[in-house]
């Protein structure tokens, strides 16, 4: 095995601490900003959600003022976003490359997509629950926690599932452009030196965490749904 690695795999087998490492990043990137998305995603959610027409919140002014900042977000493609916070980056995390560089973009362009999943996702929640909770004399906070998030659940973790392999993809982006993580490792020891071997072991990896986040993500929306 060991003598195959050698023979088609060279240069992976030559970086493969830096590889490691790269995954290492790669993971803590998701895992941190999928975190803080979470909190604010389902934090914007739910507030489209009660401040909708006709909601237990209804707020025509907060709807539409929160929903048009997330579509602005949502519409600048992410690696316009990252050069547009550079400067605010480098304010927030004291430099805006590599691996500290790489958070305060990855959550800001994460944060507007989950939260429209989350708005989604707790939407569905059926109508004459709110009803019956609201005449039951449930209070606003206690229908958003004990009707809406509980209920919607197994879309929530959906959504996240989906946010979560998209923030995959923007930890690659992020990487590229000067960022940490596998896309920088791709980008710096195989696409810049055409070392295919390295590239390759970049795709199957990332395949691989997409892989295995899809599988629990499946898992726990099963075991969920009642």
């Amino acid at each position: 095995m060991s003598d195959l690695l050698n023979q088609y795999m060279p240069n992976l087998v030559y970086m493969f601490p830096e590889f490691l490492e790269s995954i290492g990043q790669t993971l803590l990137m998701v895992l941190v900003c999928g975190f803080i998305s979470l909190v604010f995603g389902i934090l914007f959610g739910l507030i489209l959600v009660v401040c909708r027409e006709g909601d237990i919140l209804e707020n025509k002014i907060v709807y539409t003022v929160l929903g048009k900042i997330i579509d602005l977000f949502r519409a600048i493609p992410f690696i316009i976003l990252v050069m547009i916070l550079s400067d605010v980056t480098k304010l927030v995390s004291g430099t805006s490359i590599g691996l500290r560089g790489s958070f305060f973009p990855l959550i800001v362009g994460t944060i507007p997509f989950f939260a429209r999943q989350i708005e989604q996702a707790i939407a569905e929640v059926d109508r004459g629950l709110i009803e019956a909770s609201e005449a039951m004399g449930l209070t606003p906070l206690q229908i958003m926690f004990r009707v809406y998030l509980r209920e919607s659940i197994p879309s929530i973790i959906r959504a996240t599932t989906i946010t979560l392999i998209s923030l995959i993809g923007l930890t690659a982006i992020v990487g590229a452009i000067g960022g940490g993580g596998v896309g920088a490792f791709c980008y710096n020891y195989g696409y810049s030196k055409m070392q295919y071997d390295i590239m390759w072991a970049c795709v199957i990896a990332l395949v691989l965490i997409t892989i295995i986040i899809q599988g629990i993500g499946n898992l726990l929306a099963r075991a969920t749904t009642h």
